[in-house]
């Protein structure tokens, strides 16, 4: 499921947009609409440009406490963790409180210390922590981000776009600790009773996530998560005062307009290759892995065998024949590995008698 995920992420990086989502017109300065399982964008708007990110920086704070720590770990509040400023759920020193407990407070309540006691818990420092977040983005591709603190106050040195922040969470919301999380509506932790601030949870079909943010230099974030008929849509909006109609826009047009086809089967025969010198003249290549993607009623897909189209014997059964592009509207938007169908020999050229040789024959 990561390579799976990676290999969105990847798509994510490189994806073209083939048939804009005419959305209405979107509030938000920066925005971006991905299908998350195929990594198609369906919409964007300078989706690049560096943004300060407040709270959905908890995203990858979450995502690496999932990864790296046991959440029915029991945690001892330090004092550090205690009194930070902005969005809180009041942590007491000494208290105690589990991992899973302290991933509700900061993904519904978005508590700032709960970021705090998060890191120092899985990394033993906020600085070392913030390396580990570091690390992670690199390992996503996520060229336009980089993280100074788990809980996005404002500083100058800690960022992230719009298209890493949907790479990001397309990832994390594979992970089943994080997905759960963050489609909690309400949770009561002893004496606290914590509602999710993400309103998209009751107002938007299918929606299971992500999270907020907001300071007075990076304004309204959000980034969310919906789900229908088995396929995800992941959207971000930064700086936008009316993120919530925003959203919902955009599900309504991607979801609508767009459907997931399997342009490729695992084992598919996708052509034939010449062979040169070889006991058969050509030779079946097939898809070593499917692909899908999210297309458009009118679009239609073509399927374009890398190379020169022929090849020497022999040629092995299972070894690799290079690579199928898929390509819509005449523009690349994936690919798949090919080989061989079958085992090849080499042609045995003829012995000629000694005479023939002699004389020419």
């Amino acid at each position: 499921m990561k390579k799976l995920m990676l290999r969105t992420a990847a798509a994510l990086l490189a994806a073209v947009l083939l048939y804009p989502c005419p959305a209405k017109a979107i509030s938000a300065r920066k925005a971006i609409l991905v299908d998350a399982s195929t990594g198609r964008v369906l919409y964007e708007k300078d989706a690049d440009s560096r943004s300060l990110i407040a709270s959905t920086t908890k995203i990858m704070t979450a995502l690496v406490v999932c990864e790296q720590c046991n959440v029915l770990d029991r945690v001892k509040i330090p004092k550090e963790a205690v009194g930070v400023e902005g969005s809180s759920m009041y942590l007491k020193e000494g208290e105690i409180l589990t991992v899973q407990e302290l991933l509700y407070g900061l993904m519904l309540h978005s508590g700032n210390d709960a970021a705090v006691a998060l890191a120092i818990w899985c990394a033993g420092t906020v600085e070392e922590f913030a390396q580990r977040m570091n690390d992670k983005a690199r390992s996503l591709g996520m060229t336009g981000s980089h993280f100074v603190n788990p809980n996005g106050l404002d500083a100058p040195e800690h960022y992230s776009t719009a298209r890493d922040l949907a790479i990001l969470t397309s990832y994390a919301m594979e992970n089943e600790i994080f997905a759960k999380t963050v489609a909690t509506k309400t949770v009561t932790i002893g004496q606290r009773s914590l509602r999710n601030h993400n309103k998209l949870l009751w107002q938007v079909e299918g929606a299971d996530g992500v999270k907020t943010g907001y300071t007075k230099a990076a304004g309204r974030i959000l980034v969310s998560s919906a789900v229908r008929q088995g396929r995800r849509l992941v959207a971000v909006t930064i700086d936008d005062g009316n993120d919530w109609a925003d959203h919902s826009a955009l599900y309504e047009e991607g979801f609508s307009k767009y459907q997931t086809r399997v342009l490729i089967q695992q084992g598919e025969n996708l052509g034939t290759v010449a062979l040169f010198s070889g006991v058969a003249p050509e030779v079946h290549v097939l898809a070593a892995e499917g692909f899908s993607y999210a297309m458009a009623e009118d679009e239609q897909a073509e399927i374009v065998l890398s190379g020169p189209g022929f090849a020497y014997a022999p040629v092995v059964k299972g070894q690799s024949a290079g690579v199928a592009y898929v390509l819509i509207g005449g523009k690349v938007v994936g690919k798949v590995p090919v080989t061989y169908d079958n085992t090849v020999e080499q042609s045995k050229p003829e012995r000629k008698h000694f005479w023939e040789d002699w004389f020419g024959g």
